[in-house]
C-alpha cells in the first residue's frame, strides 16, 4: 500500500524533529528532538529511496557530521562528512596539512536526479560544493566553483562565507545553480566543469559598486517547477525574478513596505507563483509586529497578502531555509521562525495554523509528501 503521509523534517539550534502528518495537512505528530544537542541545519528526504533521510549536524564539540536514516528519521547512522571519515573509521593526525577547502558547517544538503542513484550534494561553508556518488559514505569537491576566478573578491555575509542553495533545472540535466553569501548566484551548463556568474541587475547597496559581477548578498533562489527558467531570488537588497534563467533579473519587490527577507518557495501545483515572508532590514522581524507572507503572480506581476491582519502578533525572524512547499493540489506551505513557532497552511496559503508546539529556533523546514519531495 503507497504511503500517503506527508512529513516535515525540521532543522534547529538544538537538534532535529519529524513530523508525522496525512494528506489533509491538518493534524500532525511530532518526534524527536534526534541529534539533541546539535546544530542541525539541514535535514532533507531522498524522494529517491522511500524512507531514506539524509542530516546534516554541525556539533559544537565534534565538528560538522553527516547522518542517514533508513526509516524515516526514527534511527540514525553516521556517514562521512567532507574530509571527516565516518566515526569507525576516524583517525586524527596532527601532522595533516590543513585542507584546501575547510569545512567549518554543512548547510545544504540535495539529492541528485532521479537517474542518479546514490548521488547527493552539499553545500558548505567556506563556500564550497560538494558531490558524494555513493549515498555519502565519500566525497569529492567541485573544482570549478571553488576554485573560481572570483573568489578573492566573495566575503562572508551574517552567516558566513556560505554555499547555502544547490538547485538543478529539472528539463536540462546539465544545468545546475548555487547561491553563496555573500558573492551572488552562479549558474554551470556543463554539469558543475565550469560556472558563470549570474547576477546582472541585482543592486548591491552595501559595496561601492551597485552593479558588480559578484558580491551580492543572495539569501534564496528557486527555480519555478513548470518553467525552471523562471528563476525566484531573494536579495539581502530586494526581491528579484529571471525570466531567462538568471541572465538578467528584475526587482519586483518594491511595492512591498519591505523586500528584505532570506526565504522563497514555489510549488509545483501553481506554476507562476512564489511565496516571499518579507522583514524589516533592521532588527530583522516580520514588519507590523505580525506574521506575513505573500504571494507573487507571474501572470499579473502582483502581490497579494495571504495572513489575516492581526491573526499572528508577534516579532518573527527566520532562516533561509524555513519555508518549504509541498506537492499536493492545493499546495502545503510551511514557515519556520528563528523563535522556533512553525505555520502552515494546506490551501495555498488561504488559511493558515500555528502548530502548538515550541522548537528551538528553526534552521530549516522540509517537506517530504505523497508526490515528489521540495
Amino acid at each position: 500500500m503507497a504511503d500517503r503521509k506527508v512529513r516535515l523534517f525540521v532543522g534547529t539550534r538544538k537538534g532535529a524533529y519529524v513530523l508525522d502528518g496525512d494528506a489533509a495537512r491538518k493534524k500532525w505528530k511530532v518526534r524527536g528532538p534526534y541529534h539533541e544537542g546539535g546544530d542541525v541545519y539541514m535535514v532533507r528526504a531522498d524522494p529517491r529511496e522511500p524512507g531514506t533521510v539524509y542530516a546534516a549536524v554541525n556539533n559544537p564539540f565534534f565538528g560538522p557530521m553527516m547522518f542517514r536514516s533508513a526509516d524515516w528519521g526514527r534511527k540514525w547512522k553516521e556517514i562521512s562528512a567532507p574530509q571527516m571519515p565516518r566515526k569507525k573509521d576516524r583517525k586524527v593526525s596532527f601532522e595533516e596539512p590543513p585542507p584546501k577547502w575547510p569545512v567549518v558547517n554543512i548547510w545544504q544538503i540535495v539529492p541528485g536526479r532521479e537517474d542518479e542513484p546514490g548521488r547527493l550534494w552539499l553545500g558548505i561553508d567556506p563556500a564550497s560544493l560538494w558531490r558524494s556518488n555513493d549515498r555519502g559514505e565519500s566525497w569529492e569537491p567541485i573544482p570549478g566553483i571553488n576554485e573560481h576566478a572570483t573568489r578573492p573578491k566573495w566575503n562572508p555575509g551574517a552567516g558566513g562565507m556560505c554555499l547555502h542553495t544547490f538547485a538543478q533545472d529539472p528539463t536540462n540535466p546539465r544545468r545546475m545553480y548555487v547561491g553563496i553569501s555573500a558573492a551572488g548566484v552562479f549558474r554551470s551548463d556543463d554539469g558543475g566543469e565550469h560556472w558563470t556568474p549570474r547576477n546582472q541587475g541585482v543592486r548591491v547597496g552595501f559595496l561601492p559598486e551597485k552593479a558588480p559581477e559578484v558580491g551580492q548578498c543572495v539569501h534564496k533562489i528557486i527555480l519555478d517547477p513548470a518553467n525552471p527558467n523562471t528563476v525566484y531570488r531573494q536579495d539581502h537588497d530586494g526581491i528579484y525574478v529571471s525570466r531567462n534563467g538568471g541572465d538578467l533579473w528584475s526587482r519586483v519587490g518594491r511595492s512591498l513596505d519591505s523586500d528584505f527577507g532570506f526565504v522563497v518557495g514555489a510549488p509545483s501545483a501553481r506554476p507562476g507563483e512564489a511565496f516571499f515572508v518579507p522583514l524589516s532590514s533592521q532588527p530583522r522581524l516580520s514588519l507590523g509586529s505580525q506574521l506575513q507572507v505573500y504571494r507573487w503572480s507571474e501572470k499579473g506581476r502582483s502581490w497579494s497578502p495571504l495572513v489575516a491582519k492581526g491573526q499572528f502578533p508577534g516579532g518573527f525572524g527566520n532562516h533561509r531555509d524555513a519555508l518549504a512547499t509541498d506537492d499536493l493540489d492545493p499546495p502545503g506551505i510551511y514557515f519556520g521562525t528563528n523563535n522556533g513557532s512553525l505555520f502552515w497552511s494546506g490551501d495555498d496559503g488561504r488559511r493558515w495554523a500555528q502548530l502548538p508546539y515550541q522548537f528551538p529556533g528553526i534552521h530549516s523546514v522540509t517537506v517530504s509528501g505523497p508526490e515528489s519531495a521540495r
